[in-house]
């Protein structure tokens, strides 16, 4: 068990969670001012998407996403800013009898640097690496990271000085990491075990001690499940020795039945740690044990 733990607030997401909560930000001030109140709520890191304000759809445009950072870096609190790429890798297969050519309308596929372009303009300290390819729900969505295309992206963060986090979904999206160490790209393992979503690690907890079990040596990591485990597992990240995250990517109730905000369900996480006896980190301090490039 931790003793001390921060919190990342994942705040929007790239689902369909805009059509089920008035909560969920959409617009670029949307997405920041709730990152803000995150902060101000306890969160130390604020994990970013954006979407289109039109469509209200995820978007890879580094327009909104420097609108949303330049938000925050004006305001009174100082995150760590921890950007997406996952965008770019969604391929929407064109169904069972037919699965090629893909659906044009519906995937999202681009090269390793298009991917990483947001992140090159605008430096965070932490950008995410999705470790692993896998089906993504019932329908003809797979998300595509080859290793190839990692190795490139992980390259790349490298010279820009950008911290990966590892983005974790099943077990053997861990041998993936391992050969990203081996190879050099990565050499302060920062993961992410994503637990709960369908057809990726289910959130039990026998199946992530195993994938805790498995870390690289030297690993700070932390744990979230979706849906209703989000909360639960607040306190089972820090029992696993696991950092916390939560946010309406990943689930948008506070109890059953009343739809939650950011800034609450990080306000609820903060308790439930205090009550277990855990402290929660404030951002410089992340930024120390990180040991990471401060940008402002």
């Amino acid at each position: 068990m931790l003793s001390e733990v921060f919190i990342t607030c994942a705040v929007t997401g790239s689902g369909n969670a805009v059509e089920r909560s008035p909560h969920v930000p959409v617009t670029p001030e949307q997405i920041a001012d709730a990152a803000i109140e995150a902060t101000r709520a306890g969160a130390a890191v604020v994990h970013i998407h954006v979407r289109d304000p039109a469509t209200r759809r995820a978007s890879r445009d580094p327009a909104l996403y420097r609108a949303v950072v330049q938000r925050i870096r004006k305001s009174d609190v100082n995150p760590v800013l921890n950007l997406t790429s996952g965008l770019g890798g969604d391929l929407v297969l064109g169904g069972p009898d037919s699965p090629l050519p893909p659906n044009p309308a519906a995937t999202d596929m681009v090269g390793a640097l298009e991917r990483l372009a947001h992140v090159e303009e605008l430096r965070p300290e932490i950008c995410t690496l999705d470790c692993g390819s896998m089906n993504f729900g019932t329908n003809e969505l797979v998300m595509i990271n080859t290793y190839p295309t990692l190795r490139k992206m992980a390259a790349r963060l490298q010279e820009l000085a950008v911290r990966p986090e590892l983005e974790v979904f099943d077990t053997g999206h861990l041998w993936l990491v391992h050969d990203l160490i081996e190879e050099g790209l990565i050499k302060h393992p920062l993961i992410q075990l994503c637990m709960g979503i369908r057809y990726g690690a289910p959130d039990n907890p026998a199946t992530l001690m195993a994938m805790v079990n498995a870390l690289p040596p030297g690993s700070v990591y932390s744990a979230f499940s979706i849906g209703r485990m989000q909360l639960p597992y607040v306190s089972m990240a820090a029992l696993a020795g696991a950092n916390v995250r939560v946010g309406l990517e990943d689930n948008l109730y506070l109890s059953r039945g009343r739809l939650a905000t950011n800034a609450e369900l990080v306000t609820r996480a903060v308790e439930i740690l205090e009550r277990i006896g855990v402290r929660v980190m404030g951002p410089d301090e992340v930024r120390e044990k990180l040991a990471l490039d401060v940008r402002r």
